[in-house]
């Protein structure tokens, strides 16, 4: 099996859930009104990519009713204990290696999953594999190069800026890209995805947002590797935290790019 360099491995599990469960609080709407757009409807079979904590895999499993089916996917589903309905289940496996039917899901999806590996071809691959001709694939994927501070404590936007480095740094070291999400209609259009939607949502947040949590919380799980890095010290994190915790400081975090695209043949 590849190796896993997943950033979020090695840490805290009840801490880590907390995150898992912000960016549902956060990002699951969006999701959902895209997977939504695709005719996602009783009867459908779906497959979940990553699924987290799995609020999007269980909301599929209760759009598709009795009749459809949700396979998620998981390298390691140890926030997946409880499934809430008979008709998901949770395979525990890595994607590129997976023994999933092929051409047998009406629609694939994954949100932020590609950017934790090097060789997302492979995964991407493997995606495309499964979906039957006609049948949608849904990504959505980070870009940390739209990350920036915008108004706040002047000390704590330089902060802000180094750890925006950091990340990216950390990324590249990995071998990873923290722009991914920039490379995903190029990428989709050469794989011959048909009908594409692309969209660009880098929302401009207030501490204490939704976004500013998420990050907050990814700052005190990765402490140690944005350290790794040299960019950074404990003094930044502390003020990078207190930036995100601040309602009057103004950021970009990141954007997230989303591309729907149907596979030709249907």
């Amino acid at each position: 099996m590849p190796e896993s360099a997943y950033v979020f491995q090695r840490v805290d599990d009840q801490r880590e859930l907390e995150r898992l469960r912000m960016i549902e609080q956060v990002f699951d709407p969006a999701s959902q009104r895209r997977l939504l757009a695709t005719g996602l409807q009783a009867g459908w079979r779906c497959l979940e990519v990553g699924p987290g904590a799995g609020s999007i895999m269980n909301w599929m499993g209760e759009v598709v009713g009795v009749t459809g089916r949700v396979v998620a996917v998981d390298l390691d589903p140890k926030f997946l204990r409880e499934v809430e309905r008979p008709n998901v289940s949770v395979v525990r496996s890595d994607i590129r290696t997976a023994q999933l039917s092929q051409q047998s899901f009406d629609v694939v999806h994954a949100r932020y999953v590609l950017i934790h590996l090097a060789d997302y071809e492979v995964a991407l691959t493997k995606m495309l594999d499964c979906l039957k001709p006609g049948g949608w694939l849904v990504l959505e994927e980070p870009d940390f190069s739209a990350s920036r501070g915008i108004v706040g404590d002047e000390r704590e936007l330089g902060s802000v800026h180094k750890v925006n480095q950091a990340i990216a740094k950390m990324y590249a070291t990995l071998r990873m890209d923290h722009a991914l999400g920039l490379k995903l209609p190029a990428l989709l259009q050469r794989r011959g995805l048909q009908d594409l939607i692309v969209e660009n949502d880098a929302p401009l947040c207030a501490g204490r947002s939704g976004m500013a949590m998420v990050m907050k919380m990814s700052a005190e799980q990765l402490s140690e590797k944005y350290l790794d890095t040299g960019v950074v010290k404990e003094s930044d994190l502390e003020r990078y935290c207190r930036f995100a915790d601040d309602p009057s400081a103004w950021a970009i975090y990141y954007a997230t790019i989303a591309v729907s695209g149907r596979k030709a043949g249907g």
